[in-house]
């Protein structure tokens, strides 16, 4: 039997979950149909691999060998096919525009500047909570440019040769049913909401604890977290059975006040992300100048907003 990527991933997997059984879950394999291929993989390579008993898989010495250069051969043929795709997708010019995005005030406004400056070209989107997701596919060439997030001041999701531009920074607002009793404040302290449950949606970034470092601030733990869609999120505030959190550009429907914090004790920072050495590198500066119009007009969308950045024009659109 001659030696293949597949065989070298599977000898990787049994390693990392440390059982034949583990690994067989993670790779969606029957654990019997493992135990065969590990078997037909250790005759080809001369010999037992892991030791096996009922505390799960270890390396033998020849295994540890093999591992060694399967965790060196598997990241370079990965990086070789992520290479591959970025070559033939940078061989020809940019025909069109595959835009990813994270849940934001953006994405809806940057197709409409797209398509209207080029009317001919095609725009296509991908939404997902998981800004390392669409970073991952800016990074193979499967996406050509990411809007994502990031809290406070933290970097960007990790990607190869990945270039990232500030769109803008938002403060982050409190959200009420209209019926709230702090409802008709122009400003709340984090500390008046200390008793409420809260409605959150979920990230992959530092959000969550930069959330609870805010409240342990305020002087409280929150006591009761949802972690849902942003459709229940808003329902549940509607009705009066949490608060949430939300950017400042959020667009406001019937039944929901928004509500600065005081002090700001949360940011917002909206990302365009490209691969540096993609075609679409040479466009990122135009796709930028349209995003941060999409995001001003947002800003623009939001009276409270706007009224509130009159005395903190630190935040908003970046030149």
């Amino acid at each position: 039997m001659d030696l293949e990527m597949r065989h070298l991933r599977i000898v990787n997997a049994v390693a990392e979950a440390g059982s034949v059984t583990k690994a067989a879950t993670r790779l969606g394999l029957p654990q019997p149909s493992l135990t065969a291929q590990l078997k037909r993989i250790e005759r080809s390579l001369g010999g037992p691999l892991f030791e096996r008993d009922r505390n799960g898989a270890r390396p033998t010495p020849l295994g540890e060998m093999v591992l060694s250069r399967a965790r060196v051969l598997l990241p370079a043929v990965r990086d070789l096919q992520e290479d591959a795709v970025r070559f033939a997708n940078a061989s020809v010019e940019l025909t069109g525009y595959r835009l990813g995005a994270t849940h934001g005030p953006i994405l809806g406004g940057l197709v409409e500047r797209l398509t209207a400056a080029q009317p001919g070209t095609p725009v296509t989107t991908r939404t997902s909570w998981s800004s390392r997701e669409l970073t991952a596919l800016v990074a193979a060439g499967r996406l050509d440019y990411a809007l994502v997030g990031a809290c406070g001041d933290s970097p960007p999701p990790a990607g190869d040769a990945m270039s990232w531009s500030t769109v803008g920074t938002d403060p982050v607002f409190a959200l009420l049913g209209e019926e709230h009793p702090l409802a008709g404040e122009s400003e709340l302290e984090l500390s008046q909401l200390a008793d409420e449950c809260w409605a959150l949606t979920p990230g992959d970034g530092c959000f969550s604890d930069c959330f609870a470092a805010s409240c342990s601030r305020a002087g409280f733990v929150p006591t009761s977290i949802y972690e849902t869609d942003v459709a229940t999120c808003l329902h549940l505030v509607r009705v009066g059975r949490a608060v949430a959190l939300c950017q400042a550009t959020f667009q406001l429907t019937s039944g929901l006040v928004m509500m600065p914090l005081a002090g700001a004790p949360l940011r917002w920072r909206h990302l365009l992300g490209w691969h540096g050495d993609s075609v679409a590198s040479r466009l990122a500066p135009v796709v930028a100048a349209y995003a941060r119009a999409a995001y001003a007009d947002a800003i623009g969308r939001s009276a409270r907003y706007s009224e509130w950045l009159t005395t903190n024009p630190q935040y908003g659109t970046v030149a």
